[in-house]
């Protein structure tokens, strides 16, 4: 097989995993477009080497199995995903950027190994899964526990955000996640996702009482009504 037949597989592993890096890298997770980017070209281009690159090495007394490499991509993967997981007392976090990590290297194998309807089909279903799931929980029957979801907007460089989250633990909050987006001047807006059994009108009052705090805000669609829109 020529070889700029394998390029073009590589360029398509590249583009299917940059696409799901994306959607990780606007939601601010852990491991971004780069990292998504780098698992499926390279899971495609070991498949490549172990399907082509030994072609000239075969003979009567060698014995070509391209599936061996194939199952050292999924350990390798494996080993890669479980150092993205973080457990913190009752919280695990990571769960979903790991298993992406995991989908994408499965999606760069699929194209090296010419099922690339198949790579474009698990794309596809990546992205449901990512985008139109959050949707659907949003409706379902949440417990006591949470999650809900706060915006807090506090001057920057006075180390308010540890403190804000000594606030929570200090209120039977725990801090699920963690996106930061940094505001024109001197101020930062943090989105927290809190699990807890807590009074959540409370947490807020004390957030907003906490030093160098301009604004707090509750997600409406994940907290009861009459304590949203807060600040």
């Amino acid at each position: 097989m020529h070889e700029l037949d394998l390029v073009w597989r590589l360029a398509v592993a590249l583009g299917l995993s940059s696409l799901i890096g994306l959607e990780r890298e606007v939601r601010q997770k852990s491991a971004g477009l780069r990292t998504y980017a780098l698992v499926g070209t390279g899971a495609a281009l070991f498949m490549l080497v172990s399907q082509y690159g030994f072609a000239t090495a075969n003979g009567k007394s060698v014995i070509l199995d391209p599936s061996r490499v194939a199952a050292q991509i999924v350990s390798g993967i494996g080993f890669i995903g479980g150092g993205l997981i973080f457990v913190h007392r009752s919280d695990v976090r990571g769960l979903t950027t790991a298993a992406g990590v995991w989908v994408v290297a499965a999606i760069g194998m699929a194209v090296a190994g010419d099922e690339v309807l198949l790579a474009l089909a698990a794309t596809g279903l990546y992205l449901i899964v990512s985008f139109g799931y959050p949707l659907l929980t949003e409706h379902l029957p949440r417990s006591r526990g949470g999650p809900y979801v706060m915006d807090l907007t506090y001057l920057n460089g006075k180390g308010v955000l540890r403190d804000l989250v000594g606030v929570c633990s200090a209120q039977g909050f725990a801090v699920s996640d963690i996106s930061v987006r940094h505001d024109d001047g001197d101020q930062v807006t943090v989105r927290l996702e809190l699990r807890g059994r807590g009074s959540v009108s409370e947490l807020a009052g004390a957030l907003d009482a906490a030093d160098g705090v301009t604004n707090v805000h509750l997600g409406a669609k994940d907290i009861p009504a009459e304590v949203s829109g807060l600040g």
